[in-house]
């Protein structure tokens, strides 16, 4: 009977981190570039119950399988591309991706599913590679975010809307002469700024930093829709490079929205809610059974 008990705790507290994620997705549907966060379940190991024997025979009746619970394993981001919408602003940036990736065993391009993933006939996960704009926090530590909305610091510092600075192609903040303004300025599908003088002449400004991180699902979020790379190496970021990559353009006056499936997430919620309620009914049942089982029968 306590098994039971557990059984049905373990649901409860599962539950509500399912419900806990797709409460911060609803919070973060108008939150440019944000990346949609699902909680991944597993059940506990199953096991095996048997009816011990007599020690003469030695034989021990099979009686089936028991399952133990489950648990919130862990929370995937979902790098699906979000819809891009047009501000008009100068100082907006959105990344439009769709990179694709060849099955060294064939050499043909993988065929990813909608949400970025791919399982090979072997069992191999393999997740389609995603482009980040790298910035850097106060504490000079690079990080990766989609979200575009920048603007110009009184000492010419581009930074995001949460104040990180933003890398220019050689990994150092972006720093604009006095006297430019982003508003006057232009972006190529390759993140390169540029102006044009008094006479007509072209003049490169930065370019903005853009990374390719091949293996996305090694990033862990940071708060405020910025990733960090515990190990870059296993990640395998590479910058983007300067003649461009197919698959990857930058997009000026434009900002990525969240990629949230606001029905789908209504739904997770109420399903979350359900299946919370009915876990604790069931830890009501198993509550008054032990109190008649104590107060009553144990009376007898």
């Amino acid at each position: 009977m306590l098994r039971g008990l557990y059984t049905a705790a373990s649901g409860m507290i599962t539950e509500q981190r399912r419900h806990d994620t797709v409460t911060q997705n609803i919070a973060n549907i108008n939150t440019p570039g944000y990346k949609q966060v699902n909680s991944i379940n597993r059940s506990f190991p199953d096991m095996l119950v048997s009816l011990m024997g007599d020690k003469q025979s030695g034989y021990a009746k099979r009686i089936g399988k028991l399952t133990t619970g489950v648990f919130a394993e862990e929370s995937m981001s979902s790098f699906v591309q979000g819809d891009l919408r047009e501000t008009g602003k100068a100082s907006n940036f959105a990344l439009m991706t769709s990179l694709s990736l060849n099955d060294p065993a064939t050499g043909q391009p993988i065929p990813f599913d909608a949400s970025g993933k791919y399982v090979s006939e072997d069992g191999e996960v393999i997740y389609r590679p995603e482009a980040f704009f790298a910035v850097m926090d106060n504490n000079d530590e690079v990080r990766y975010t989609r979200d575009g909305n920048f603007t110009v610091t009184a000492n010419g510092e581009l930074r995001t809307s949460t104040g990180q600075r933003v890398l220019n192609n050689q990994g150092n903040p972006i720093v604009l002469a006095q006297g430019q303004s982003l508003e006057y300025m232009q972006s190529d599908a390759q993140g390169n700024l540029f102006t044009y003088d008094d006479t007509g002449t072209r003049v490169d400004v930065a370019t903005l930093g853009v990374s390719v991180v091949n293996r996305p699902q090694e990033l862990v979020r940071d708060g405020n829709g910025v990733f960090r790379a515990k190990d870059p190496e296993a990640a395998d970021i590479q910058p983007l490079p300067q003649q461009g990559l197919e698959g990857v353009q930058v997009r000026q006056g434009y900002l990525e929205g969240s990629n949230i499936d606001t029905a789908q997430a209504m739904v997770d919620l109420l399903a979350a809610q359900r299946a919370y309620e009915s876990n604790q009914k069931v830890i009501q049942f198993y509550d008054k059974s032990l109190e008649k089982a104590v107060n009553e029968i144990g009376r007898v």
